[in-house]
């Protein structure tokens, strides 16, 4: 069988999706992967899992109706001629794109997977989240309608969704753990000396929580000075990204270190004792699955996709969404008990090794996707 992957930015298929390729070739099937801001790298790395990779013009960021409907009709062109048997979408815009770009090209079996629905959608604030989130809604309920499959990463998607009328009845739907961890790239190492230092990692934006992180981080130096607060990831074209000026204000008072954008995060956590995602909504979240299988305590928050990582008090720390005063008390509960840090580590990784080995989760996709 051919079968398509489709999503909105080529590092993701080898850091989110290799596993799930590398399964799908195992089984038999000619496999073709396609997103944007392709590299030879992107593509080399591909190449050795078996996957031919197709570079397509696709902006992650903004609604422009002009230039979407030439990217639908490109991507159909492309999809007619590669003839596929599935094509698979994943993150909102090959979600909805290349499922009616799919439809468009006659390929006969469709499917999307919902990485995530982000707060916008989910709960908007402003008036213009809300004409998002509306907009939003309607180009779901048109993608979504072409795909007889939909897979989500935990139930509050699913059932956000299908509220808001997007989720297709005729559609067989499935959940899956996410997009699972390599727990052998990411190897336990062993907690570094001295005081808890924590790190945020991924996109600086403020539905991530790093507003809340920055001012954590603020509360818990008055009273330890020292503690390290560190962030790995990068500004965003997303509107609501930090901005250059408001990141070099935090790092010029003292308050974080900012180590940049990172293609391997490893040493990063390694270097960390504490992962914190104080993010307002997820689908799974990768940073804290690569956290827990490195054997390091996680804070995160009660949002939807966050809540179902950890057990409270057992496997991590939860904290309510938005609230940079919890956050803090439960970074410093973590400083005052290194014993409780360290009981976290181990229950977290534990937990990753049971539930989110990323060959479990890939084999739960082509299960769904009856591959």
């Amino acid at each position: 069988m051919r079968v398509v992957v489709i999503g909105g930015w080529a590092p993701s298929l080898l850091k989110f999706r290799g596993p799930l390729l590398a399964a799908m070739v195992a089984r038999g099937h000619d496999v073709i992967a396609m997103a944007a801001d392709g590299t030879p790298a992107v593509d080399g790395a591909l190449g050795a899992l078996g996957v031919r990779f197709e570079p397509i013009e696709l902006a992650r960021a903004g609604l422009d109706p002009v230039a979407d409907a030439r990217t639908i009709r490109a991507l159909a062109r492309r999809l007619r001629a590669l003839a596929p048997d599935l094509v698979l979408g994943y993150t909102i815009k090959p979600v909805i794109y290349g499922s009616l770009a799919a439809r468009l090209a006659g390929v006969p079996r469709r499917a999307a997977m919902i990485t995530g629905l982000g707060s916008a959608l989910a709960s908007p604030r402003t008036p213009k989240q809300r004409l998002v989130a509306t907009v939003a809604r309607l180009l779901y309920r048109a993608g979504l309608a072409q795909c007889q499959v939909v897979i989500f990463q935990n139930t509050d998607d699913r059932d956000e969704l299908a509220r808001l009328g997007a989720l297709p009845r005729h559609a067989r739907v499935a959940i899956v753990r996410g997009s699972g961890v390599d727990l052998a790239h990411y190897a336990p190492s062993p907690l570094p000396p001295g005081p808890p230092s924590f790190l945020f990692l991924g996109r600086l934006l403020r539905d991530k929580g790093i507003a809340e992180y920055v001012e954590a981080a603020r509360l818990v130096r008055a009273r330890y000075p020292a503690t390290t607060f560190r962030i790995a990831g990068w500004l965003d074209p997303n509107p609501e990204s930090l901005t250059q000026r408001e990141l070099d204000a935090v790092v010029a008072d003292g308050t974080i270190e900012y180590l940049g954008a990172a293609d391997d995060v490893r040493p990063h956590l390694a270097a960390a004792h504490v992962l914190v995602l104080p993010s307002y909504r997820e689908g799974t979240p990768r940073s804290v699955l690569e956290a827990m299988s490195m054997h390091r305590a996680v804070i995160t928050t009660t949002a939807p996709g966050c809540r179902d990582t950890v057990i409270d008090g057992e496997s991590g720390l939860l904290v309510p969404v938005g609230d940079a005063r919890q956050l803090a008390a439960a970074m410093l509960r973590l400083i005052a008990s290194p014993a409780l840090l360290a009981r976290l580590a181990a229950a977290g990784h534990a937990r990753a090794v049971e539930l989110y080995d990323a060959t479990k989760v890939a084999d739960a996709v082509l299960s769904a996707l009856n591959l």
